[in-house]
């Protein structure tokens, strides 16, 4: 979801101290590239750059383009959603620039092929591609962060949620974190330069990332790109998603236990912080490898380059697993999925759907109006027996049944009036009726969440 300073783009600055490392000597006296040497690791790199990312990321990008679709419907429309929608555009940005500054390149690496992007148009578009990951970084963090606060006083404190997790204050985060990582992340413009030099190989002019002076800086690299960039992106977030996700749990856990009692409001909000908690967790999980890796580039020396390869990966990952997470726990985001893009026999709605309505309360409601209507009209001629003469219709989805007069199309529980029952007033059947009605509601209360 999000890319560290030693993996997806800021390894890029990796590769920008190392060019300004090798630029003056070459120890073994073989042929540079781009006044580095020949990259060894080709394979490995091509492996998990060249395939795993591709396709990895390629699914991504096709999962948070549905998701930004679903997100985005009218009967979707809330705060969560809101900073659900932006998360996936981040996420999306973010794998297109993992794809760019990785996965294509290593491409070129091992097999040789798209030599002229490797060389002529990544050089040129490193320079902007770069700090925009790294805002996109940012706002992914910060709104992962965001997600996991309204959650928690939805959750934990829901008399303060009507007032506080509103849709207008959700534009407002996105809009504050968006100008904030811009602001932040606006040096990092200058921190790469251009220059070119004849191919060893194929001996024509070829364009090479170099650091910029600002970037050779040995305070600035040390406070801003080391100790704030591991502080802000990944300490304080890290901790603070911790605490607000361990509470939200001890809420969630809670409220399993009395489900019972819980409106159905609440167990939509339950079952919603479920579904986050999840999305958290894995970003937990596919980020810890890339916060040791900032870990060891901090306080010790550059990272083994196989732990970057990895928590590249495991970032592109995460960037792309959240449309499964969804599909997963979120009922209405299933069923609104199912219903665009796949065959409407397959779409069933579930207790939770707005258009959907139980047998037994379809046929508790029709009974109950056609009471009513033979009382004041005068029709009671069987003894007080409910007549079934009329077809009587249950809609679920896009099929419908047919209750024939007598012959009900389950085995569930419908009011019946046995005969010579002796007559009984007005009021006397008003009040069974009412007493039916109300043992009916306790019968059919909701139970899912």
């Amino acid at each position: 979801m999000e890319m560290s300073s030693t993996t997806t783009v800021a390894s890029s600055y990796y590769n920008v101290t190392e060019f300004a490392q090798n630029f003056s000597n070459d120890s073994n006296g073989g042929p540079l590239e781009c006044n580095q040497e020949i990259n060894t690791n080709g394979l490995s790199d091509f492996i998990v750059y060249g395939i795993f990312i591709n396709l990895i990321g390629l699914f991504g990008i096709f999962g948070n383009a549905i998701s930004m679709i679903i997100l985005s419907r009218p009967q979707m429309k809330s705060s969560i959603n809101y900073l659900l929608i932006g998360l996936a555009r981040c996420d999306t940005v973010l794998i297109i620039i993992a794809v760019l500054i990785y996965g294509l390149p290593a491409i070129s690496t091992y097999t040789g092929l798209l030599f002229d992007y490797k060389f002529i148009v990544y050089p040129k578009i490193i320079r902007y591609l770069y700090p925009l990951a790294c805002i996109a970084q940012f706002v992914t963090v910060y709104l992962t962060l965001t997600v996991t606060l309204e959650r928690y006083i939805a959750v934990c404190h829901p008399l303060k949620a009507r007032s506080f997790c509103t849709y207008g204050r959700a534009q407002v985060a996105v809009v504050v974190i968006v100008i904030f990582a811009f602001i932040y992340n606006l040096p990092k413009f200058w921190e790469i330069t251009v220059y070119n030099e004849r191919h060893w190989k194929y001996n024509i002019t070829v364009y090479c990332v170099f650091p910029t002076e600002l970037r050779s800086n040995e305070y600035y690299v040390t406070l801003y790109i080391h100790w704030m960039y591991f502080f802000v992106y990944y300490m304080f977030p890290f901790i603070a998603l911790v605490i607000f996700n361990m509470a939200i749990y001890q809420r969630v856990r809670k409220a399993n236990r009395d489900l019972q009692q819980l409106s159905r409001h609440q167990r939509r909000e339950i079952g919603l912080a479920t579904m986050l908690l999840c999305v958290v967790v894995v970003f937990l999980i596919c980020n810890i490898l890339p916060l040791v890796s900032n870990a060891h580039e901090t306080f010790i020396a550059d990272p083994p380059h196989w732990m970057v390869q990895f928590g590249n990966l495991l970032v592109t990952i995460n960037s792309s697993i959240n449309f499964i997470i969804y599909v997963i726990f979120g009922r209405k985001f299933k069923r609104i999925f199912l219903k665009l893009f796949c065959s409407s026999r397959l779409f069933v709605p579930g207790r939770d759907s707005p258009e959907f309505q139980t047998y037994d309360e379809s046929m508790t409601n029709t009974t109950n109006i056609e009471l009513r209507n033979s009382i004041r009209h005068g029709h009671l001629n069987r003894a007080n027996t409910i007549s079934w003469n009329n077809n009587i219709h249950v809609s679920n989805g896009s099929t419908r049944q047919s209750l024939k007069s007598g012959r009900p199309v389950s085995p569930g529980s419908c009011v019946y009036y046995p005969a010579r029952i002796p007559a009984r007033s007005l009021s006397q059947m008003s009040r069974a009726s009412n007493g039916r009605n109300s043992w009916n509601k306790r019968e059919n209360g909701d139970s899912t969440l």
